[in-house]
C-alpha cells in the first residue's frame, strides 16, 4: 500500500461519524439518505464525510437508477490490518521476551532466597 493511500485510510478512520458509516455499510449497501438518519447533521455534511471516505478508497458509490448506493470496499482497510500486523508481531515478540525474562528471574530468587529457620527459642534466624 503506498504511504498516500495508508494516511488516507488511517486519517478517514480517525473520525467516529466516518468509522459509523463504515460500520453501517458493512452490513449492505446505503444512500447518503440511509446514512444520514442516525446522525444529528445533514445529508451534505454526510456526504463530506462520504467524500473523505471515497478519496481514502473505502467507499465506491454506484447508480441505480436514480439511487446511488454507497459501499464498502474492504482492500484498504485489509491493507492497513496487514501494516499493523507487523507492529503486533512485534509487541508480541517483546512481551514473550519479557515473559521470560520474569520466569527466569522468579526461578533464580526462589533457588537464592535463604530458608529461615527456627531457633529452639521460637525467633528466627
Amino acid at each position: 500500500m503506498g504511504t498516500e493511500l495508508l494516511d488516507a485510510t488511517f486519517a478517514a478512520l480517525a473520525d467516529p461519524t466516518r468509522r459509523a458509516i463504515l460500520a453501517r455499510l458493512a452490513t449492505g449497501e446505503a444512500t447518503v439518505t440511509e446514512l444520514a438518519a442516525p446522525f444529528a447533521m445533514s445529508q451534505p455534511a454526510i456526504s463530506k464525510h462520504l467524500k473523505v471516505l471515497e478519496r481514502a478508497g473505502l467507499v465506491s458509490r454506484g447508480r441505480d437508477a436514480q439511487r446511488r448506493p454507497c459501499r464498502l470496499e474492504a482492500r484498504p482497510l485489509r491493507e492497513a490490518t496487514a501494516w499493523l500486523a507487523d507492529y503486533r508481531d512485534y509487541w508480541a515478540e517483546s512481551y514473550q521476551r519479557l515473559d521470560a525474562l520474569l520466569d527466569e528471574l522468579q526461578a533464580v530468587d526462589q533457588t537464592d532466597t535463604p530458608r529461615r529457620h527456627s531457633r529452639p527459642d521460637g525467633s528466627r534466624g
